[in-house]
């Protein structure tokens, strides 16, 4: 899969990310460092667009061929992604408005809305930068 999400440095109590288990379709493929979107009742599944709310990033692969139905994901840290548009250092950023094109990427989140975190560094479109993920 293009443009996954990379851990630099996990946050939380035990340093683990503060991870979460949500349920997952059992015949979903998952990528480690898949941008999750949260649906209800606390499922999540890939391909979060922009206003869709984000559960966090898959901290394991989920082949979709063993029947497991639960994902663990990490919601607090350091993470290194793409930007979908331009970002600038202490940008509040959310999940690309346009992630069929730039799936897992993340773009500037002007209005503050659906926020996740925001850019520690500048980047241009398709640029790898780090950003803190604070779910």
């Amino acid at each position: 899969m293009t443009y996954e999400i990379t851990k630099v440095e996990l946050f939380g109590e035990n340093r683990d990310g503060d991870i979460i288990a949500y349920t997952i379709a059992s015949n979903a493929a998952i990528t480690k460092g898949t941008l999750l979107n949260l649906t209800d009742p606390r499922t999540c599944a890939a391909n979060v667009a922009s206003g869709g709310t984000v559960a966090g990033i898959a901290s394991e692969d989920h082949n979709g061929t063993d029947f497991s139905t639960k994902i663990a994901v990490w919601t607090n840290g350091i993470f290194e992604g793409y930007a979908s548009g331009a970002v600038t250092a202490g940008d509040r950023i959310q999940a690309s408005s346009v992630a069929t094109t730039f799936p897992n990427c993340l773009g500037s989140a002007k209005a503050f809305t659906g926020d996740i975190g925001y850019a520690l560094e500048t980047a241009a479109t398709g640029e790898k930068f780090t950003f803190r993920l604070q779910l």
